[in-house]
Formats: C-alpha cells, structure tokens, sequence
C-alpha cells in the first residue's frame, strides 16, 4: 500500500493559491480562510499531509480525525499534524465561513522547541485536537493569527523567530484549555482505525539502509499509538480486512523480506535486524512459517 499524503507544494496547487513556499527552510505561510475559499480548488481528501496546520474556523464544521467524525460549532480552535489523516467541510451551506489557517513543516520547529512539536499533547495522534473557543477568546486567537500575518509581510530580519513565538503562544493557549469535541458514530468507524493502522504500518517501509529498523511489531504497539485497546484494534481490523493485526503485520514483514532478500545483498543477519528480530534463527523460522521456504532458500532460488 502506498501512502496517500498531500505535500505542501500540492497544497498549494489545489487550492489553487499562488505557489508561495517562503524561503524559510520550515515554509511557514499564513492566510484568511475567507480569502482561500470559492478558488474552485480540488476538494480536501481524507489523507495525510507533510506538514503541520493550526486552523481558526467558524460556524458549523465536521471534521473526519483518525477514527472520529467531530462537529464544530461556532469558534474552534484545531490542530492537524502529519501523522493522522483528516479532512474538514462546512456542515451546511452557511456563509460564515471565516477564520485564518497557518501551516509548517517540522523543521520550522526542529531547533527551536525542546522535544519537537510532535510529542505536544494536540499533535500527537490519540489526543484531541480541538478546542472551542468564547467570543472573547476567538478575539484573543484571531488577533495571534493576524499578528502572524502581519509578520510574514513585513521586511523584519527575525521575523521567523517571532513568528514561531506567535505560534508557540496558540499551542500554551490552547493547552490551557480543555479539550472539547462532539462525537458521532458512523459506519465507517472501524474503516478509518484500519486506514490509520495501515499508514503507520506502512511508514515504516521500505527498509532502506541496514541501520534502520522495522520497531513496531506488535498489535499492542500500533494500539497504544491509536491510544485504542488492542481489542478494538483487533476487531476494527477483522471486521473491515477479515485478517487479524498480527496477520497485516506478519504479511507486511514478510513482503519487505521477500524484497530485501531479492534486491540487496545484505547477509541473512543484517536483513533479520531490519525487520525487527533479535535473533537470525528467529527470522528464519518466522520466514519459513510465512513462505514454507527458508529465507537462503529463498534467495537462491
């Protein structure tokens, strides 16, 4: 499977807004959402993308996050990171559809924020991304966002460094906040934990060096990242696959094995430290499990 992940440069071209990837290595741009929309670009897609985006949007909105369905009502406060799909439409055909958007690759953060921007608790993926906000406090964000926007046009030497302030004072704002969201049930529940499921599971690949290493091996892994019992996990996978999560798993490794043993000429032992096992002979007999022949066998053949 191949992942579906929208760059920013494809950001750009389907929105259809003008190509403008600042010269900062983390590509910081800012915008009014009233200024981006009826630009007849390529409706959103439920898909990763490469880069970060805190929203400021208004009125009634549903957004699709991981294995969620929210609605938004009135003023919200959203953070998407790169590791979990979404997308997000107006509930209706409502005019008040207003607010500002910033998005960022990693590095804009990389050597400024202790930990990286992944690990805060918004970004990460089994914590909730959305925070509903008063009239007074719309004001407070708005006024960050413009104070952004105004930033980005101006000619300061440090203006990236304030900027990243700017941001930096929405994410402690909104930690400060409690976390608010609206769930609805849906359908395709179980769908979304598999598309989640298969997209961590396939980041991993491909094996490109034999210093890397496949370390997500186990249906707990992949659960306690969806921050869901591995039980669920389990069923959200059988009901949409009809294979268990140690099933994808197993078939996955073994995919990556049949490739590596094919196109590289690394040894049986490098190839078995890739793929996460601690011992050759454990590979081995994984191998011969998998395929009724042994990965040397494999190889020659």
């Amino acid at each position: 499977m191949k992942s579906n992940v929208e760059t920013i440069q494809e950001f750009y071209n389907n929105k259809n807004l003008p190509v403008n990837l600042q010269q900062e290595p983390g590509q910081f741009n800012v915008f009014r959402i009233e200024d981006c929309v009826g630009k007849n670009g390529t409706p959103a897609k439920y898909s990763r993308r490469d880069f970060y985006k805190i929203s400021l949007v208004r009125g009634s909105n549903i957004y699709h996050y991981a294995d969620k369905s929210i609605e938004t009502k009135g003023s919200t406060l959203i953070f998407f990171n790169p590791q979990v799909p979404y997308t997000l439409h107006a509930k209706d055909d409502s005019d008040d559809n207003t607010g500002f958007f910033c998005i960022f690759k990693e590095f804009f953060f990389t050597e400024k924020l202790r930990g990286g921007i992944g690990d805060l608790p918004m970004f990460m993926p089994g914590n909730k991304p959305s925070y509903s906000l008063s009239t007074e406090q719309d004001k407070h964000v708005s006024q960050i966002f413009q104070k952004m926007i105004d930033e980005l046009n101006s000619d300061y030497r440090f203006k990236y460094d304030l900027i990243r302030n700017y941001v930096t004072e929405l994410v402690h704002y909104a930690l400060k906040m409690e976390a608010t969201e609206t769930l609805y049930q849906h359908t395709d529940a179980n769908t979304r934990i598999a598309s989640i499921f298969a997209e961590l599971l396939e980041r991993q690949f491909p094996i490109e060096s034999p210093s890397q290493r496949f370390t997500m091996r186990s249906a707990q892994d992949f659960a306690e990242k969806l921050s869901i019992h591995v039980n669920h996990l389990n069923r959200a996978l059988k009901t949409t696959t009809g294979k268990t999560t140690s099933h994808h798993i197993a078939e996955r490794i073994t995919s990556e094995a049949k490739a590596l043993l094919k196109h590289s000429n690394w040894n049986i032992a490098e190839i078995s430290y890739c793929l996460g096992f601690e011992e050759a002979a454990h590979f081995n007999n994984f191998f011969k499990k998998q395929t009724e022949t042994t990965p040397t066998a494999f190889r020659s053949a």
